[in-house]
């Protein structure tokens, strides 16, 4: 739809109530599809690693780097794109071009075609999130935005738990290219209704009459703020820790229940994995509650509560890995992910309160560029590499290591029976011991934190 007027600042929100509702539930469920489509690679993906015969390396790119490349590098150009152009029309038209991506990954032969529709899939998915969350500030006031932006914000959760229950569904009655084609169409058509149905509203329509922009800092001058403020660069390395520890474990979590338990990937999604991934909804509206209450008495909460965090999930999913009971497992993941995600949203506002509100904007991009980057695009790789690597000791310690790679199948029909077995023992032994090496960052992460707040009451603006 053609781009609206320029601002006018009435100070009333867009559009009749049920017109606001329908705009902010679409670009909510295209949020959700957003992540679906993001993480069913790892819901389906050991029926891949054995067709393609892939190492954990290799399935790490495809989880990590091969989605985050264009995802990150493009996130700025799009956001700022987003500001002169139709916002609905970025959207729209990256919706259609994430999920035809996703549908292609149905398609693939190997690793190579397969990688490059996941690059495609992460250049659509960059142009979601910068035009929404400017779309929906032009359709509500400021006292309705947060909790308008706050029910975009579910997507997250609700597109890792739709992505493992809708997954293992498709996996145990079809395969995984029919689940890629399934859970991609819908996005195509979805995008199309967009285009057609919602306006594009003014910029800073729903603005107070009297609100000016702020002054705009030049990026030099917002380049030299965030360099000199040392709270910024230990939250950074923190988050990209965990960031890095996360995405590395969300990778291999169900490959490890799959190897170890003997579960389906279907059973291992939608019992495990899906309660799993809802658990962590909880840890950041619990993180803010926690802030709240204990900021009046203690200045340095909002640093010490993530740090906390991080110390109490480490040792969790530590526990997870090492369990040999599958309830036991199961609980310790559970709990984990209450708290491993102490963090999120914590972290966000210490980050804009050490920076003036003219570079807030900017600090945000710059953090999200260096978090997405090294932790999403560097953690599953690298941890599947660990992996390989621990499982082929393994394998050379059973005097195999002539016979078997880490790249072996445990579904191989060319392999005898007992083959099969060591493959299978030394696939989920590389990535247990991988898994819990990749658990202990977390405890650097918390000291970080720690450390952090040494400096924060210091550069503090607000």
């Amino acid at each position: 739809m053609a781009s609206a007027a320029p601002a006018t600042n009435t100070g009333e929100s867009y559009g009749t109530p049920g017109y606001r509702a329908y705009v902010l539930g679409s670009l909510t469920l295209i949020y959700t599809l957003n992540f679906v489509d993001r993480i069913l690679i790892s819901v389906v993906g050991r029926p891949i690693i054995e067709e393609f015969n892939l190492s954990n390396f290799q399935f790490g790119i495809l989880t990590g780097i091969g989605f985050v490349l264009f995802y990150t590098s493009l996130g700025i150009p799009i956001a700022r794109l987003s500001e002169r152009v139709s916002r609905v029309r970025i959207i729209g038209v990256c919706v259609i071009l994430w999920s035809i991506a996703t549908i292609l990954c149905g398609f693939a032969v190997g690793f190579v075609t397969l990688l490059l529709a996941r690059l495609a899939v992460g250049v659509g998915e960059a142009g979601c999130t910068p035009p929404a969350n400017s779309l929906i500030s032009d359709y509500f006031t400021a006292a309705t935005r947060p909790m308008a932006l706050g029910i975009y914000a579910m997507g997250v959760m609700l597109g890792g738990v739709l992505a493992q229950l809708g997954g293992g569904a498709i996996l145990n009655l079809f395969t995984w290219r029919e689940a890629f084609i399934y859970i991609g169409a819908p996005g195509v058509l979805i995008g199309i209704i967009l285009l057609m149905t919602v306006k594009e509203p003014p910029r800073g329509y729903s603005d107070p009459p009297q609100a000016k922009p702020a002054e705009k800092a030049t990026l030099r001058e917002a380049m030299g703020q965030v360099s000199r403020s040392k709270t910024f660069w230990y939250i950074a390395l923190g988050m990209s820790l965990a960031t890095f520890g996360g995405y590395g474990l969300t990778s291999f979590k169900s490959l490890y229940i799959q190897y170890t338990f003997g579960l389906t990937p279907g059973d291992a999604a939608i019992q495990y994995m899906a309660p799993i991934s809802l658990s962590g909804a909880i840890g950041a509206p619990l993180a803010g509650y926690l802030i709240q209450r204990f900021s009046p008495r203690f200045n340095l909460a909002a640093v010490w509560v993530p740090a906390v965090g991080f110390l109490l999930s480490a040792p969790l999913l530590a526990l997870g890995f090492l369990a040999e009971s599958l309830p036991v497992m199961f609980a310790a993941f559970l709990l984990a992910g209450v708290f491993q995600y102490f963090y999120i949203g914590a972290s966000y506002s210490v980050v804009q309160t050490v920076v003036d509100q003219r570079t807030r904007a900017t600090a945000i991009a710059i953090l999200l560029f260096i978090i997405n980057l090294i932790g999403y695009g560097g953690g599953p790789p690298i941890l599947g590499a660990l992996a390989d690597s621990i499982s082929v000791m393994r394998l050379e310690a059973l005097g195999l290591g002539s016979e078997l790679t880490a790249a072996c199948s445990p579904n191989d029909a060319n392999l005898s029976a007992a083959l099969q077995e060591n493959c299978l023992d030394a696939k989920a032994y590389g990535i247990r011991w991988a898994c819990v090496v990749g658990s202990a960052v977390f405890l650097l992460a918390g000291l970080i934190y720690f450390w952090a707040s040494r400096y924060y009451m210091a550069e503090k603006m607000l």
